[in-house]
């Protein structure tokens, strides 16, 4: 915590701005790019999302009121950043509706930037069959860690949804896995 003051108040100096923020995108860019990337699947994306997401915490620092982590701040820009795209992506219809889920495990298959080893691959198409809130939640609790109360921060839901959208996330991965054994 200390750490993120001192980061802000180096980013906020104008002399010091440009080389503070080099050391804000060092510490968290892989992380929220990792974030990103499991909900998008696609690197390009995933990518010019994650810059997206660093543009807009540039301009904005300014105003960061400190009423969260900074980090938790950044992972609420980049989830805002994720979902907005999806959303517009449906929209478009790029991709329909009935369809997404294959054509995202399509492009998870032939990833040359996720690790190949069967057992991830067959967990992240299951994960890909969840509905996009409790993909989310699911990916934000069992990868990144994130406690149900940063979850309520960044989503604006509560910490009881959150914790059940987790639980039926779960449910339905076993049931996946457990029909995949059949």
């Amino acid at each position: 915590m200390e750490e993120e003051r001192q980061i802000i108040a180096l980013i906020l100096n104008p002399d010091t701005r440009e080389e503070s923020f080099k050391l804000l995108l060092k510490k968290y860019q892989q992380r929220i790019y990792w974030h990103i990337r499991k909900m998008v699947i696609d690197h390009d994306d995933a990518d010019d999302l994650t810059q997206d997401t660093f543009i807009k915490v540039w301009t904005a620092l300014p105003n960061f009121r400190g009423d969260s982590r900074l980090f938790t701040w950044i992972y609420r820009i980049a989830t805002n950043e994720c979902l907005n795209f999806l959303d517009r992506k449906k929209r478009k219809g790029t991709v329909p509706l009935e369809d997404d889920e294959s054509h995202l495990a399509r492009k998870l298959e032939s990833s040359s930037y996720i690790d190949g080893t069967e057992i991830q691959l067959k967990l992240q198409k299951a994960i890909l069959t969840l509905p996009e809130k409790q993909r989310l939640v699911f990916n934000m609790k069992y990868f990144d860690d994130v406690t149900y109360e940063e979850m309520s921060e960044i989503l604006g839901t509560s910490v009881g949804a959150l914790k059940s959208s987790y639980h039926f996330a779960v449910k339905k991965l076993e049931s996946f896995f457990a029909q995949q054994v059949m």
